[in-house]
């Protein structure tokens, strides 16, 4: 069984609010100084429902999956020590801060590069755009179906048995293959690689492959979504402090101070 994971490496979702800076001119996130990024922890709860599917038929290659720059590899190389077995990284100029439809479109293109997948995992989000929708749209340029925010992922005689998360509740559903499957939280903690494994991890060669690679056009790559404005928000809160001698003057107090501001 061939299956790939996509991963990204994204800012350190632990790092202070006060940390981020925005640059509101060039609608870009500004990397706070000192902070080392990290794998989408969704994208390493995908990795860990990939090996999973090894460990349930005792079989299969996991290639492991980016696109970004050069530092990428160590959310590649985290992947590689958890269990993978390759790592490719698509680097290119043209591709700094593009959106999650030309990422999807990108890693389709490497994806079919690689070769036939029987399954390609993703996290359900990456958790600095919060947009969620690579999945589904590699599903779409692939031709492949989709079965997204999944909490359990189990192989039964050829096709995929998934449990996946839902507003009020669970729904299992079955899904042949080749497949596309996005991985939620409830999955569970993804495995902690040890140190005999990432050590082995460090030596392998991650392949770099570009636009050119992939037989693709920069010029031809142009997104529908348009950024209007990129801002931290700016939270005020008031405070108003009603008084009283007992607390039925209090209430009083506070229920005319309601009236005046029309809130009752």
């Amino acid at each position: 069984m061939e299956m790939i994971v996509c991963v990204k490496q994204i800012l350190d979702p632990e790092t202070p609010t006060s940390a981020f800076k925005v640059d509101e001119a060039a609608k870009r996130v500004i990397p706070p100084l000192g902070m080392t990024p990290v794998i989408n922890p969704f994208d390493a709860q995908a990795v860990e429902a990939a090996l999973r599917v090894r460990d349930a038929t005792g079989e299969g290659k996991i290639t492991v999956l980016s696109l970004g720059p050069g530092s990428a590899r160590d959310a590649i190389k985290h992947g590689l020590a958890m269990g993978a077995d390759e790592g490719i990284l698509i680097d290119d100029p043209a591709l700094a801060d593009v959106d999650s439809f030309v990422t999807a479109r990108v890693l389709a293109a490497a994806i079919r590069k690689i070769g036939p997948a029987d399954i390609v995992f993703c996290g359900r989000q990456a958790a600095d755009w919060d947009m969620g929708i690579v999945g589904a749209g590699l599903a779409e340029t692939l031709g492949m179906p989709v079965v997204t925010i999944s909490k359990s992922v189990q192989p039964v005689n050829g096709h995929l048995r998934i449990e996946r998360v839902l507003m009020d509740g669970f729904e299992t559903v079955d899904v042949t293959l080749p497949c596309v499957v996005t991985i939620s939280n409830e999955l569970g903690d993804p495995r902690y690689p040890q140190l005999r494994q990432i050590m082995m991890a460090a030596r392998k060669q991650v392949t770099v492959w570009t636009l050119a690679d992939l037989g693709l056009d920069p010029q031809a790559l142009r997104s529908p979504l348009t950024i209007e404005r990129l801002y931290v928000p700016v939270k005020e809160s008031h405070v108003e402090i009603i008084e009283g001698d007992t607390v039925e003057d209090q209430a009083e107090n506070l229920a005319r101070r309601l009236r005046e501001a029309k809130l009752i």
